[in-house]
């Protein structure tokens, strides 16, 4: 069993009379570790995917599972320990308590939690050692971002869930902040869940999920789903720039692998093509 699965979920909001589908008969499934990225326009449905798994919303038919437990059966009361003790959540906008420190902001977070984990030590971690001391207004958009993400990990969650964490920053920093991501899933074995609209970050998952239309329409992983051009194109995403680099050097008869992802893949597969073109 998987440790997140979505079985034929369907969200259906009621506004007056009118009735808006934002999911529709969702199945996916994310093993227990991954660092898994959610992608789609807006309005494919991510931002409620990630509430019904946070235990924000509910949903109108099928069933959420997290490590064995259906969720989506849980009352109100039981969402709430829910979110609580299993759940912690990186925002778009930080959400920071402005007249407390950073240390402060993180140690709130763990005061509610069962068995949470040393305040200073995860803003270490995080590479804010030096800015324990420092109010939000005193920090950089990324080192908020930071100190978000250590909130939500100072709860020592099941599931960390993020919702377009890298959407108020530069490429450089959010791709700085979503490494760290990466880097809390690979060096703690935490699920971690990402949404946003920004296909050029998605090379770093495990698993990329896309969503349209309320449907999940591709799952898998960076170079089974990136390559699909086309197909991504066509419901209004961005294809990485590598992966169109490395298609137009295939065109012009360099023989490149197409599912190089990251800056460095795609530079080895660029300087391995050029020496073979060179030895003939």
């Amino acid at each position: 069993m998987a440790f997140v699965e979505f079985k034929n979920v369907k969200k259906v909001y009621h506004m007056g009379e009118v009735d808006i589908e934002a999911l529709r008969d969702v199945n996916f499934e994310i093993e227990e570790g991954e660092f898994c990225v959610i992608v789609g326009a807006s309005g494919a449905g991510k931002t409620t995917i990630l509430n019904i798994l946070g235990g924000m919303d509910t949903l109108s038919e099928g069933t959420v599972i997290l490590d064995g437990k259906e969720i989506s059966g849980y009352n109100q009361k039981q969402l709430t320990t829910y979110r609580r003790y299993d759940i912690g959540f990186v925002f778009q906008f930080y959400n920071l308590i402005q007249n407390l420190t950073a240390l402060e902001n993180v140690e709130l977070a763990s005061q509610i939690s069962k068995d949470p984990l040393d305040a200073a030590e995860t803003l270490k971690k995080v590479g804010l050692e030096e800015r324990t001391g420092n109010f939000p207004a005193q920090l950089s958009g990324g080192e908020q971002q930071r100190v978000a993400i250590a909130r939500a990990l100072a709860k020592n969650p099941k599931l960390l869930l993020c919702d377009e964490p890298t959407g108020a920053l530069d490429y450089n920093t959010g791709k700085a902040v979503l490494k760290l991501l990466q880097d809390t899933c690979r060096n703690t074995g935490m699920t971690v869940v990402v949404i946003t609209h920004n296909q050029a970050l998605t090379a770093m998952a495990d698993r990329i999920i896309v969503m349209d239309g309320g449907q999940s329409v591709m799952d898998g992983t960076p170079k089974e789903i990136l390559p699909r051009m086309a197909e991504l194109r066509a419901i209004g995403l961005d294809v990485p720039h590598t992966v169109e680099l490395l298609y137009g050097l295939r065109e012009d008869g360099f023989d490149v692998p197409v599912d190089a992802l990251s800056v460095e893949e795609c530079a080895d597969a660029i300087v391995t093509a050029l020496k073979g073109r060179e030895n003939r």
